[in-house]
């Protein structure tokens, strides 16, 4: 059975491992689809933190993904299509946006599966991100406001 998930992934988390070890239980193959950053701008305010190349080379690392693609479109059913998806995998926060109707129809049509999990309530990218803001000093909080931090460079 071959399982396909696909997101963002920035930001590697231990939410995201629980998502990508949840579909390993699930089938024989796991397949990630990676959102590049044109298409995360696309729903999303802003691009992905770390560069897509980086986002799949973090994936392709973890024992419980068998193999990682990056996609450029907003649609999911020519992915399905080519893999020949047995289960698609898919979060909470999945919605009815047109291109998740397309693919649930698709899956639908195959007499394929959907399987919707939850999210590990301990962490997330967005959580993760608001707190490195949180912890910035009052002044880098207000240049960055200003517009004041392209010119600053930062190393971890």
């Amino acid at each position: 059975m071959l399982v396909y998930t696909v997101g963002t992934f920035d930001l590697l988390h231990v939410g995201h491992l629980a998502l990508l070890e949840q579909c390993r239980t699930l089938g024989d193959k796991v397949v990630v689809g990676v959102a590049s950053d044109s298409v995360v701008n696309s729903y999303k305010p802003n691009v992905p933190v770390i560069p897509l190349d980086q986002r799949l080379e973090m994936l392709e690392a973890l024992g419980c993904v068998d193999e990682v693609r990056p996609y450029y479109e907003l649609e999911y059913v020519s992915a399905c299509a080519e893999l020949d998806v047995d289960i698609f995998v898919i979060g909470e926060d999945w919605g009815n946006k047109v291109h998740n109707l397309n693919v649930e129809a698709y899956l639908k049509s195959k007499g394929k599966k959907i399987v919707q999990v939850f999210y590990n309530a301990r962490t997330s990218s967005s959580a993760i991100k608001q707190g490195v803001v949180d912890q910035r000093s009052p002044q880098m909080h207000e240049e960055w406001h200003k517009g004041l931090h392209t010119e600053q460079r930062f190393s971890l």
